[in-house]
């Protein structure tokens, strides 16, 4: 549903955005060395060639329900040690438009939902802008559970969360992927290349069209690039319109 032109006026107010106009790293030290839980497969099994519990190629046939099961029973790397809970995700399971983030923070392991701080407001703002509600999307994390204090997603960590994330991708079939920041673009994307180069064009994801801006966070700390989300903002909408329904 639209918002009304008054609504969407402060929403633009609320990102920077003139109307007359068509995360800072933490140096912590690195956590102990990521290890992966041993998987204990049955000789039987092997030679079934039955997939382990959680095994990429189990998470691949599951539905919504078990896949929530999963994630918040995962013991896959050492975040779950950290955790309070773990952040599945949230929003409409048949959404034209997916919005994935980086991990979630201290307010989002505390509430079990991402995208809920300070962030989280402003990608409301950002999604009220554009004429959606939070309801109407979905939002999720290339990590399910906090890093400790924040830190940077480490690649072990997120090579253990992808096929939580592929799956939801498959269930959910958007129209469009936003990946919002560096790390959901470099994992989405599988690229090194520096958000500059990735931002302004129309990327996919396995077929499904991928618009990368900022994150949410570093719009926080550098407000004058609201500008410029707006502008990718802008993009992503005229590619969902352009898509075939």
């Amino acid at each position: 549903m639209k918002s009304s032109e008054p609504i969407r006026r402060a929403y633009l107010d609320a990102l920077g955005i003139t109307l007359w106009e068509p995360r800072a790293k933490q140096s912590i030290a690195s956590d102990t060395t990521l290890a992966l839980e041993a998987s204990t497969v049955s000789a039987d099994t092997k030679r079934l060639g039955t997939p382990a519990p959680n095994s990429g190629a189990a998470v691949a046939a599951m539905g919504w329900e078990s896949l929530q099961e999963a994630v918040a029973t995962c013991k896959r790397c050492v975040l779950h040690s950290t955790r309070t809970q773990t952040v599945f995700g949230v929003g409409n399971r048949r959404a034209q438009w997916l919005f994935v983030g980086e991990a979630p923070g201290a307010d989002e392991d505390r509430q079990g939902e991402p995208f809920v701080g300070r962030a989280g407001q402003l990608l409301n703002a950002m999604l009220e802008a554009l004429g959606l509600k939070r309801e109407e999307v979905y939002i999720a994390n290339v990590l399910k559970c906090r890093p400790p204090g924040n830190r940077d997603p480490q690649p072990n960590e997120v090579e253990c969360c992808e096929p939580f994330l592929m799956r939801q991708i498959e269930l959910i079939a958007p129209r469009l992927i936003v990946a919002l920041g560096r790390h959901a673009a470099h994992s989405l994307l599988k690229t090194e290349a520096p958000l500059s180069r990735l931002r302004g064009q129309r990327l996919s994801y396995r077929g499904t069209p991928l618009i990368v801006t900022f994150h949410p966070a570093y719009l926080l700390r550098n407000p004058a690039d609201k500008r410029r989300a707006w502008d990718d903002l802008c993009l992503a909408r005229n590619v969902v319109e352009s898509s075939p329904s």
